[in-house]
């Protein structure tokens, strides 16, 4: 069990990970059984698996960062929240390459140190090149 120092230790290191595009960083939080679902409803349930999908990700999207604004560890429950605002050029149709602004959280689960689940939610509308868009199904 990870004390709260300790979570909030492995959330920033996992967070600088994310800034520098390190794909290896990125996932050696992520336990073996790790469950993920997108903020569009996919779910990826293994370690695995997730390197599968995110890799070629990483490699197709270097434009992306994420601006932190809050975090909160449950050090009882091994949990934390992530809020997060997330930058990139957008794949949304008819705006493709356009700067979007998509603001979210992510709730994480801990497990032997390691993040076994990691729920990702995204508000409906984003910012795409000062506008704000809603998403569309």
């Amino acid at each position: 069990m990870l004390s709260r120092e300790e979570m909030l230790i492995a959330l920033k290191g996992w967070i600088a990970a994310w800034g520098r595009h390190d794909f290896e960083a990125v996932m050696a939080l992520f336990h073996e059984d790790i469950l993920f679902e997108h903020w569009n409803g996919n779910r990826v349930e293994g370690k695995n698996d997730l390197e599968d999908g995110w890799s070629p990700w990483f490699k197709e999207h270097e434009g992306f960062y994420f601006i932190d604004e809050d975090i909160f560890v449950d050090e009882v429950e091994q949990k934390a929240l992530y809020r997060w605002e997330f930058h990139w050029p957008s794949i949304e149709p008819g705006f493709d390459g356009e700067p979007e602004v998509r603001r979210g959280i992510d709730v994480l689960h801990f497990k032997d140190g390691q993040i076994i689940q990691k729920l990702t939610y995204s508000k409906t509308v984003l910012e795409i090149s000062g506008k704000r868009q809603k998403l569309t199904p």
